[in-house]
C-alpha cells in the first residue's frame, strides 16, 4: 500500500513546481512534508497550505533564497514556526529539535499525522494514519492533544463536516464530551473561525449535531441550555432547540435560489441559531385552550444574539445583519394567510432591503426545520409568499420605488439634519406602498404632523 501511496504523493509534488523546486534545494538536514497537505494530496484535493517540518533551522534561509520569497514569524517566541507565501501558496515551516516521529505524536488527528521524507521519498506513518484515511475514521492520537490546544475539539467537528463519509471515532467523542469545559480557555475569534467553517459545510446539520450532543454548542452559547431543558421536559409538541438544529438540514438545499456569499450564509446560518432563544422566557400557555403562545420573542431573541455577538466579537456589519434577521424572523409567515395583500409584500421587501433573501432562506430553513421537512398545505403557502416576496425584490432593484418627497423638502418644513431624514422619508415611502399617501401632498401633511409631535 505504502509504495502506492508514494508514488501519489510524487505524482503531486512533480504537478507543484515550488514543491519540486524544493526537492532540489541545496539542504543539510531533513525535510518532511506533513499534515493536511498529505491527507489532500491522498483524498483527491490540491492543497494550497503545506506544513513542512526541517530538522535544520538554517535551511529555511536557504529556503527563502531558492524560493525567493522572505518567511515570517508566526506564534510567540521563540519562534519556532514560520510562513513563506508565494503564488498564492503558503508554506509553514517548523524547525524540530527530536525525531520526526515526535512531532507527529503531538498532531491533531492521526490522518493530518502523516509525514513524507522529501529527500529519501518515503512515508512515515507511526500512528496508523494512512488506514484511519481508508477507514475514513478522525482520530486523536492521545488526550493531551486535545488539552494541548482544546481548539482541536472544534476542529475535529470541523474536519466531520468537510471530509464527505468520515466519522469521529468513538474514543473522541468522548474525549470531547469529557473536556470541552477547556474551549473558555480559547480566544473566540479562533472558536468563531472554527464555526463560521461549520456553517459553511454542506454537511453543517451533522457538525450541529455533533457540536450539541458533545456539549461543545453549551460550552460556546449557554444561551442555548433553557431550550435544551424545555425540549427535555417535552412539555410542547415542537421542540425549540430541535427544530432549530434540524433547520441546518435545509440550509445547503434551500440556499441555491440566490447566488448568495459566504458572508450571506453565516448571517442566515448564525441567525437561524440565534432566532428562538427568547421563547423560553416568553411562554405563556392557556391550558383550557390547549394552546401555547410566544408573544414578541423574537425582540428578546434579539437581544440574547447581540450578546452573544459581542462576547464572540462579530463584525459590526455582521451584527447589524444577523440582529435584523432574528428581529424580524415571523414577518413572512405572519402575511404567508389567504388574506395576505400584495402592499404587504412590497412592505416587507422595503423594510427588508438587501436582506429580503437571506430572510427567505431563514424562514424556509425555520419552516421545515418545524415540519420536519414534509410539506403540506401551510408550507406551500409559505413557499408561494416566497416566491412572490423574491420577485418584488427583483422588481425593486430594477425600479427601486421612490419617495414623493425629498430630504429638500423636510430641511424647507424645518427638521433638523441627520438620521431623522432618512428614517421620516423611509415611513413615508412605507405609507405610499400601504396606499395611505397618495401624493406630495398627503406626504408633506403627514411630516408637518411628525414635526409637530416634536420629532423633528
Amino acid at each position: 500500500m505504502r509504495g502506492n501511496v508514494e508514488e501519489k504523493i510524487e505524482r503531486r509534488i512533480l504537478t507543484d513546481p515550488h514543491l519540486a523546486r524544493l526537492r532540489g534545494a541545496p539542504l543539510k538536514g531533513e525535510v518532511y512534508l506533513v499534515g493536511g497537505a498529505i491527507r489532500e494530496m491522498l483524498t483527491g484535493g490540491m492543497p494550497k497550505d503545506y506544513d513542512l517540518v526541517l530538522s535544520d533551522e538554517a535551511d529555511l534561509s536557504r529556503f527563502e533564497g531558492y524560493l525567493g520569497a522572505k518567511a515570517f514569524p508566526l506564534g510567540r517566541k521563540p519562534f519556532n514556526m514560520k510562513r513563506i507565501t508565494i503564488d498564492g501558496l503558503t508554506f509553514d515551516c517548523t524547525i524540530i529539535e527530536g525525531p520526526i516521529e515526535e512531532d507527529l505524536w503531538r498532531r491533531d488527528f492521526t490522518i493530518n499525522a502523516i509525514a513524507y521524507d522529501l529527500r529519501r521519498r518515503r512515508i512515515i506513518d507511526p500512528l496508523l494514519g494512512l488506514e484511519d484515511l481508508k477507514r475514513r475514521l478522525i482520530r486523536c492520537p492521545r488526550r493531551e492533544n486535545l488539552r494541548a490546544d482544546p481548539l482541536r475539539m472544534l476542529k475535529a467537528v470541523r474536519h466531520l463536516c468537510s471530509l464527505r463519509g468520515f466519522a469521529l471515532s468513538d474514543e473522541l467523542l468522548r474525549a470531547i464530551t469529557e473536556e470541552r469545559s477547556l474551549l473558555s480557555g480559547v480566544a473566540r475569534e479562533r472558536i468563531k473561525y472554527e464555526l463560521d467553517r461549520i456553517l459553511l459545510s454542506d454537511n453543517v446539520f451533522l457538525g450541529m449535531e455533533v457540536l450539541e450532543r458533545t456539549g461543545l454548542l453549551y460550552e460556546i452559547f449557554p444561551e442555548l441550555l433553557p431550550m435544551k431543558r424545555m425540549d427535555e421536559e417535552g412539555r410542547l409538541d415542537l421542540e425549540i432547540l430541535g427544530h432549530t438544529i434540524l433547520g441546518f438540514r435545509y440550509l445547503p438545499r434551500e440556499r441555491t435560489f440566490y447566488p448568495f456569499s459566504e458572508g450571506d450564509i453565516l448571517w442566515v446560518g448564525y441567525a437561524l441559531l440565534f432566532h428562538d432563544m427568547g421563547k423560553c422566557e416568553t411562554m405563556k400557555e392557556e391550558p383550557e385552550k390547549g394552546t401555547v403562545h410566544f408573544f414578541y420573542h423574537e425582540r428578546v431573541s434579539k437581544e440574547k444574539a447581540k450578546t452573544i455577538m459581542e462576547r464572540l466579537r462579530f463584525s459590526t456589519e455582521e451584527t447589524r445583519s444577523i440582529l435584523s434577521l432574528v428581529e424580524n424572523h415571523m414577518r413572512i409567515f405572519l402575511i404567508s394567510t389567504d388574506h395576505a395583500t400584495v402592499k404587504a409584500t412590497r412592505r416587507l421587501v422595503l423594510r427588508m432591503g438587501e436582506l429580503t433573501p437571506h430572510l427567505v432562506l431563514l424562514s424556509k430553513c425555520d419552516m421545515y426545520g418545524s415540519s420536519k421537512g414534509r410539506k403540506n398545505s401551510s408550507t406551500e403557502r409559505v413557499e408561494r409568499r416566497c416566491r412572490e416576496i423574491m420577485e418584488v425584490f427583483y422588481e425593486f432593484k430594477k425600479h427601486p420605488p421612490k419617495c414623493v418627497i425629498n430630504g429638500h423638502d423636510l430641511l424647507s418644513l424645518g427638521f433638523e439634519e441627520g438620521p431623522i431624514i432618512g428614517r421620516v422619508l423611509k415611513e413615508v415611502l412605507d405609507l405610499q406602498l400601504q396606499g395611505r399617501v397618495r401624493d406630495r401632498e398627503d406626504a408633506l401633511a403627514y411630516a408637518v404632523r411628525f414635526l409637530k409631535k416634536g420629532n423633528g
